[in-house]
């Protein structure tokens, strides 16, 4: 993009001042050499996206920014209902509740490294991964209304995981407010085999080591050093997320006119967050987001049983767990005063500071992990969340390097097995069921991610806490 479209308010803070239908500015957080490496798509969404009815203070932008599905992945925006603000299927995508759980091992690098093939494919066997990839759990529609109300906690009381899970997960591993008679059938059907299974796309399960540590003091806090072996799981609601992003986008585009909606672009569709079906999307959104949690907990469970076949002196505890596609409510401070907002964060993740009242204890001190995920071969990256994205971002930051390339341009420049025999070269395991789900994700495919963590860093979104290095990866 032209940096000269923008009003540059600090090395890293970009401004679209609100003109024409823009109800707010547009403000995106990156370096110069990030923000003209974006496609001018960004501004376009980003605009529009300040233009939907009760927006506060700011549509923004976050340094891994790139083109979406109506909102810029890497779009946070805030409505408020007092204000007849809206809630947007676009504004959370189709993979709800997508995020990143992270989990101490216990391991060291040299106890890894003489069963690092072994505990690969050991992972890859206990994982289900790929495109309609399911797995060996099936619900009945009983047990699948349990799952969409209790999320993890439901998940641990079928005796996947522990109940300290509990603590270190979003929300205590349970979104209040699903309602699963909000989810249709045929959104239930597709989620019928697909519990305890990473899908496809860039969702992995990866085996990494804390390469370098940035802060001390927190990383202390978060129990984390050189050298440690970590487990990260990246994936989300699967088939039952996507159904319900594709049917209210639907809906929502019909009924816009009904509600009086100017629509700046058919895929922003939205409805008001106190008519009918804006609560229908909200109980619908609520119960995949408890899909997202049940299954992370489930993959939990299921690498813990692999780490146990082949590393049985393993403990694996967890870190974090925290999503980056999302609609909250949350309590901001807006020109002095509190407010209930809905918080839509796209490929953007929470980034609580210091003192929030919704922190583990253990964080209370030093903020919320912020776990920001690599791009196979790539370093990944633990942050903290701050004080001062509360008034920056609505405290949200980048979620991962963000695509430079599209998936059909990276299959034409890689070969799947190619980069399998160069990552295992460099000490990098990769299992996948396909070759060109490889070749889609190569990392040359993605931004870099080192600049992307040091522009959210710089901007003061998240403090860097530690880089995390790839030895193994399941790649869905």
């Amino acid at each position: 993009m032209d940096t000269r479209q923008f009003i540059r308010l600090s090395e890293y803070e970009w401004e679209i001042p609100a003109s024409g239908s823009m109800r707010v500015p547009a403000i995106i957080f990156a370096s110069e050499d990030l923000i003209a490496d974006m496609d001018q798509k960004v501004f376009e969404q980003a605009t529009n996206v300040a233009a939907l009815p009760g927006i506060v203070k700011a549509a923004y932008a976050m340094p891994d920014a790139h083109w979406g599905y109506g909102f810029p992945i890497g779009g946070v925006a805030a409505f408020d209902p007092q204000q007849d603000g809206v809630v947007s299927a676009g504004g959370v995508g189709f993979d709800i509740s997508c995020g990143v759980r992270t989990l101490h091992t216990g391991l060291r690098r040299d106890d890894i490294e003489r069963v690092k093939e072994q505990l690969a494919n050991r992972l890859f066997q206990k994982v289900p991964a790929g495109l309609g990839s399911t797995g060996r759990i099936r619900l009945g529609s009983r047990e699948m209304d349990r799952m969409l109300a209790g999320g993890a906690q439901w998940a641990v009381k079928q005796g996947y995981g522990r109940r300290e899970d509990l603590e270190r997960i979003e929300e205590r591993g349970c979104m209040a407010g699903a309602v699963p008679d909000d989810v249709s059938e045929h959104a239930k059907r597709r989620q019928r085999d697909e519990m305890g299974t990473l899908g496809s796309g860039n969702h992995y399960l990866e085996v990494q080591q804390v390469r370098e540590v940035f802060d001390a003091d927190i990383a202390t806090a978060f129990d984390l050093q050189a050298g440690d072996i970590v487990l990260s799981i990246h994936c989300g609601s699967r088939g039952l997320g996507h159904q319900i992003g594709t049917e209210f986008l639907k809906k929502m585009v019909v009924s816009a006119g009904q509600y009086g909606i100017q629509l700046p672009d058919r895929e922003l569709a939205c409805a008001p967050i106190d008519s009918p079906l804006g609560k229908t999307y909200l109980g619908a959104m609520r119960a995949a987001i408890n899909c997202a949690l049940a299954n992370r907990q489930i993959i939990t469970q299921l690498a813990r049983e692999a780490f146990a076949d082949v590393v049985p002196e393993a403990d694996l505890t967890l870190l974090y767990d925290v999503s980056h596609n999302t609609c909250k409510v949350e309590e901001h401070v807006i020109d002095g005063k509190p407010r209930r907002l809905f918080v839509h964060r796209k490929g953007a993740t929470r980034a609580f500071g210091p003192g929030h009242p919704d922190l583990p204890d253990a964080f209370a001190d030093v903020g919320q992990p912020v776990l920001i995920g690599g791009s196979m071969g790539t370093a990944s990256y633990i942050l903290a969340g701050t004080t001062a994205a509360e008034a920056l971002s609505f405290s949200s930051a980048c979620h991962g390097a963000g695509r430079a390339m599209s998936r059909r341009a990276a299959k034409k420049k890689w070969q799947g097995r190619g980069l399998v025999d160069e990552l295992a070269a460099r000490g990098i395991l990769i299992r996948s069921p396909s070759m060109r789900g490889v070749a889609e994700e190569a990392p040359g495919a993605y931004k870099d991610v080192t600049a992307v963590v040091d522009a959210t860093h710089r901007a003061g979104l998240a403090k860097k806490v530690v880089s995390l290095e790839p030895l193994a990866c399941v790649k869905g």
